[in-house]
């Protein structure tokens, strides 16, 4: 296999030294080699200085798999779901819509609809998923069981047979005090400006 050269350097002058290695006195060998090292470092320090400059965009690391708790926690104040009175102006909602509202992949609310007998959204001949306001209160209390409490989807589903009045509640109380906390938050910086 060939060595590709970016310095445009003659690898036959390291062939030659290479062969002519044998022949050669140990001192006269080990200058050359020492040379030979001294020449591959400076190639080495001048491409290490070239890549930061090769790079045009900053490439951020990965963000595979799970979130973790303390991005979840930020999520959980930046739901936007609307109010009672808007949402249950119209009957059905998109799941796209739905996911959005609660900065999710559609594919984690279809896997939900699997594993949660309360929720059961609408279908159209299509197959597209369509949410009632009932399903989107319901969703909304499998989110605050599953990233507010840190439920297992077994213990949510046993919470939620055992206690959903309990869950409901909940779940109101805390979108309250969100709101009243967003009220306050808002006060204070029109306050402080």
């Amino acid at each position: 296999m060939q060595q590709l050269d970016l310095f445009k350097k003659e690898p036959e002058k390291k062939q030659e030294v290479l062969k002519t290695q044998n022949t050669q006195p140990k001192e006269k060998r080990n200058n050359q080699i020492n040379q030979l090292v001294e020449e591959a470092k400076e190639e080495k320090k001048f491409v290490q200085l070239i890549k930061p400059l090769s790079k045009k965009t900053e490439q951020k690391p990965s963000k595979r798999g799970r979130k973790s708790f303390k991005e979840i926690n930020l999520d959980v104040a930046l739901l936007e779901i609307p109010d009672d009175e808007i949402l249950f102006q119209k009957q059905y909602y998109s799941i796209t819509e739905v996911s959005e509202w609660f900065h999710v992949n559609p594919s984690l609310l279809r896997f939900w609809e699997k594993e949660f007998d309360i929720l059961k959204p609408r279908k159209n001949r299509k197959g597209d998923r369509l949410f009632r306001p009932e399903d989107i209160k319901n969703l909304r209390i499998i989110y605050y069981l599953l990233r507010q409490q840190k439920y297992s989807m077994e213990g949510a589903r046993q919470f939620l047979k055992d206690n959903r009045r309990k869950a409901e509640m909940e779940t109101q109380l805390v979108e309250t005090l969100t709101k009243f906390r967003s009220f306050l938050l808002e006060l204070r910086a029109n306050l402080g400006a």
